[in-house]
């Protein structure tokens, strides 16, 4: 199952996030580096957000009920949502401890340990990030590219501390907090964007691979339809509902004009992609 597959994915990146963010936070409270540290705070929320998602997926992949008719994907967003949240008190955390650090600076002791630990765990987020949005990517999962976004932005983050260690070095000991504060209006901007793409599905926007174009064409193209209007999608990539009402001749039986609605479902099912369910509103053609 896809589901399945996803998790996977999660269990893989929590074990290498943890590693990540273990190795950053003991080699920062060594060197006093408050940008270090605010790093593997990031890493560590990482491997919180993995763990969050591995839950979604698995509550997102139970079968419909009867008070879920439509099934709990919804759950997979919702999912999202912490994990957008989480960064968002992460990046408070990290801007109140720059400021606290910036009016009573202390320089980091930086030494070719940390610059390599820097280096090696960059190498890991990059490996990391690239595997994860690849796999989010190919499953259409929501919750697994959001994630991607979250790791990537570590690599972001690594090369921002690394910059200030050089800053620090050049005599510059107060680049260090300058980049945490960094640090933590990035992880913010990511926080801030998961969360407005999970609540533009919650809205139910129209935001999808639902191209009307590709639409007019299977639908007309449908033998028996007269005509088409009011095509709505909502949902997420990998998991659309829509409705659509057809037209069909008023000579036409019923059963006839069932067997139109059907193969009209079955024909958006197989070209529209993420497509899983669409129900099709038969009506007389009134043109002319």
């Amino acid at each position: 199952m896809q589901g399945d597959r996803v998790q996977r994915v999660f269990i893989i990146v929590l074990a290498l996030n943890l590693a990540v963010a273990l190795a950053k936070a003991v080699f920062g409270i060594i060197a006093g580096s408050v940008s270090m540290v605010a790093d593997a705070l990031h890493s560590g929320f990482d491997s919180l957000s993995n763990i969050v998602g591995i839950i979604a997926i698995y509550l997102a992949g139970k079968p419909p009920d009867p008070e879920h008719p439509y099934g709990h994907g919804k759950i997979e967003t919702l999912g999202t949502l912490v994990i957008g949240s989480m960064l968002l008190l992460t990046a408070a955390g990290i801007l109140i401890e720059g400021y606290r650090r910036l009016i009573s600076p202390v320089a980091p002791s930086i030494t070719a340990v940390t610059v390599g630990v820097m280096i090696g765990t960059l190498i890991i987020n990059i490996a990391v990030s690239t595997y994860e949005r690849r796999k989010g990517e190919e499953y259409q999962s929501q919750i697994l590219v959001a994630d991607s976004l979250h790791t990537r932005s570590d690599v972001f983050v690594s090369i921002a501390v690394l910059g200030g260690f050089l800053a620090v070095r050049l005599g510059f000991p107060e680049a260090d907090p300058i980049i945490a504060f960094a640090i933590g209006l990035l992880i913010a901007r990511m926080g801030i964007r998961i969360l407005y793409e999970a609540a533009e599905i919650l809205t139910d926007s129209m935001n999808l691979p639902c191209d009307p174009a590709l639409v007019r064409a299977v639908v007309m193209d449908t033998p028996g339809v007269a005509g088409y209007h009011d095509f709505r999608c909502r949902g997420k990539p990998g998991e659309i509902f829509a409705d659509i009402h057809v037209t069909v001749d008023p000579a036409l039986s019923v059963s006839r004009a069932h067997a139109i609605s059907e193969e009209v479902e079955r024909r958006l099912k197989e070209t529209v992609p993420g497509l899983s369910e669409v129900v099709v509103h038969i009506e007389p053609d009134d043109s002319p």
